[in-house]
């Protein structure tokens, strides 16, 4: 697929004259030229735009009907000299009866028609005084502009990258809208053609109805509607222009301008495909088929494409942080049903073990720190004393006095039990034990120090009888940056379900909205220290270790997470749209390392995955083997490795 999988569409409100086909037709060719420098594949104007939807009853009279032809043969002509796809409306007779109509146009030739299916009679509504439902055609083909065109409500329209069918206006706010039914046989984006006047409200409403279509099909939706220079007689037309895709308004026109308003978004076909991959209801089309519709497929495929992915300038904004949504209103709320979620499964935990007491390590770090506040929301949840959470602290060879400190100003604000347990002597009397030099830092100098905290966790669990408290989040287990059988393990871990940069914003949150005093302090500082897991022996009291040093930045990991297990996109999509997101950031020689990094890591420790505790979701994406990621632990990355080589 071209283009990493966008296409660029386009939306347009023209200004019109009522009855006037030759002056609406100028301002139409006038966008058309617009749009294809900009680059646009296809673009949807409103409903009836040659003629103006208010027309009323001049929609009888046979001289506007003869010019609403000759101009559409007009635009016919013209895009002849152009390579974007236009839709366009008008009346049009068949068979001594007048239908509403939207008209595909292509490289001079008109590849389909597809009239109206509803037609609204009801309040200020009266489109059944002038015209006739798809449902009173009798044709499957019509002649018009010296060539023989398909109608009816049956085409979907198949172009190189992508699939499209067409509603006018009332069909989306029908009971089962065409769109759906579409959707189920292929249809990728669907193109509505309105007239929807404006009323105190209904914008809200009309704007909610074409983003949950959208969702509900899994596709795009790119909407145009009638403007200003409808008739007032009665209505008023803001001209809406929205273009949806699953469930996102991606742009959205200025209303009620008397100037041609005309809005463009480049839609993710290969991430809509993706998702209608995992969601099986699209794999029920016969089952939601109602009165067997044999759909007939349009083929408007070039002859040749030349594939322009390094030429693509993505108009469309990538967010660096994928798993944080933007402003404050959005952030706060989201923070807030994580926090609860994580809380709420820990509880129901704690519920059914009849335990009351829990274990949890404190490094002073960020993931011990989120841990140890959803323990602590838990037992006040519970009603349990704040007593009942131990909070052991195990300094080794490389804790340093920054984290020491934080992590036991925070358990004494707390009002936890705080018990400090060194691992420093028995870890050396296990190097003894295995005959390992302590002098030699390698794997198992750090490995064993993990191996030893999570020992003295789990037997002092045994000892009050208490949970152990995983720590562990999303990103380390994507990467397997944790030790099996150490840090890896819990008896039920209450971030496995939350990504690194997640972390770090729900402790800034929880700082910033619940906490005061000393844990607002202890927490900003937190956020502030570097990610480390202090195996190293310190240098001058410093960190020697620096785990985004190693591993690379998590705002980079969590990014691949997201476009790789969320939408299943390829290496190659996934560098695209990061030098999006990070452009003056990050370079694409170091996106390009720390991907290659992301992938091996993420192949070669699928087996730490395949046998995790217990622990909540609570977002789109988990690794949990009995939920989310069902992947062989021997599954080699050699396929999406070449990729990112041959880049």
């Amino acid at each position: 697929m071209n283009n990493y999988g966008f296409v660029r569409f386009a939306a347009a409100s023209p200004a019109m004259r009522v009855a006037d086909c030759d002056y609406n037709t100028t301002e139409i060719l006038n966008i058309l030229h617009k749009a294809e420098k900009d680059d646009v594949v296809a673009i949807v104007f409103p409903e009836l735009c040659i003629t103006g939807y208010t027309c009323a009853d001049l929609f009888l009279n046979r001289l506007l009907l003869d010019e609403a032809k000759t101009s559409l043969m007009r635009i016919v002509e013209e895009t002849k000299k152009l390579s974007v796809l236009a839709v366009v409306g008008l009346p049009l007779e068949i068979s001594n009866k007048l239908y509403n109509v939207a008209v595909v146009l292509k490289d001079g030739c008109i590849h389909g028609i597809v009239p109206k299916t509803f037609l609204p009679n009801y309040n200020e509504f009266y489109e059944k005084r002038w015209f006739s439902s798809v449902s009173e055609l009798k044709e499957s083909e019509v002649s018009i502009c010296g060539q023989v065109v398909p109608v009816g409500s049956d085409l979907i329209f198949d172009v190189n990258d992508f699939k499209f069918s067409i509603e006018i206006c009332e069909d989306l706010w029908s009971a089962i809208p065409p769109s759906s039914l579409y959707a189920l046989n292929g249809t990728d984006v669907i193109f509505n053609l309105s007239a929807s006047n404006e009323i105190a409200g209904k914008h809200h409403y009309r704007k909610s109805l074409v983003s949950h279509q959208s969702a509900r099909c899994l596709s795009g939706y790119v909407y145009a509607s009638a403007g200003n220079g409808e008739s007032s007689t009665d209505l008023v037309f803001s001209g809406e222009t929205l273009i949806a895709e699953n469930g996102v308004i991606l742009s959205e026109g200025e209303r009620f301008s008397f100037d041609n308003t005309v809005i463009t978004a480049d839609i993710d076909i290969e991430r809509l495909r993706n998702e209608r991959l995992r969601n099986k209801s699209f794999s029920l089309q016969e089952y939601y088929r109602i009165n067997e519709i044999a759909y007939r497929n349009i083929i408007m495929k070039s002859e040749s494409v030349e594939d322009k992915d390094c030429d693509f300038l993505l108009k469309r904004y990538i967010s660096p942080t994928p798993f944080i949504p933007q402003g404050d209103e959005s952030l706060n709320a989201h923070c807030e049903e994580i926090f609860s979620l994580q809380s709420g499964g820990l509880a129901k935990r704690m519920l059914h073990t009849r335990i009351k007491n829990a274990v949890i390590g404190v490094s002073g770090g960020l993931d011990s720190t989120l841990a140890l506040l959803v323990l602590v929301k838990t037992f006040d949840k519970l009603g349990l004393d704040r007593k009942g959470i131990y909070g052991i602290t195990m300094p080794g060879f490389g804790t340093t006095d920054r984290t020491y400190a934080n992590a036991i100003k925070l358990m004494q604000a707390l009002g936890v039990t705080v018990k400090e347990i060194s691992i420093r002597e028995a870890t050396l009397q296990h190097f003894a034990d295995i005959d390992h030099d302590e002098n030699i830092h390698d794997v198992t100098y750090e490995n064993s120090q993990a191996r030893e905290r999570t020992q003295i966790l789990m037997d002092y669990a045994n000892k009050v009888n208490a949970l152990v408290i995983g720590t562990g989040d999303l990103s380390e287990l994507a990467l397997g940056w944790c030790t099996y059988n150490g840090d890896h393990m819990s008896m039920y871990a209450v971030n496995v379900g939350v990504p690194k940069t997640l972390v770090k914003t729900l402790v800034s949150w929880v700082g910033a909205t619940q906490m005061e005093g000393v844990v607002q302090r202890v927490l900003a500082d937190v956020v502030a220290t570097p990610v480390s897991p202090e195996l190293l022996p310190a240098e001058g009291g410093n960190m020697s270790q620096i785990t985004e040093d190693l591993v690379g930045p998590y705002l980079l990991h969590d990014f691949f997470i997201y476009y790789m297990l969320r939408f299943g996109f390829s290496p190659k999509k996934i560098l695209y749209l990061a030098q999006h997101a990070f452009k003056g950031e990050y370079s694409r020689g170091e996106i390009l390392k720390w991907l290659k990094v992301f992938v091996s890591r993420f192949f070669s420790q699928q087996f730490k995955r395949s046998c995790l505790p217990d622990g909540p979701k609570v977002g789109s994406i988990n690794l949990s083997p009995r939920g989310d990621l069902r992947m062989p632990s021997d599954a080699v990355a050699s396929v999406w490795l070449k990729q990112l080589t041959d880049l």
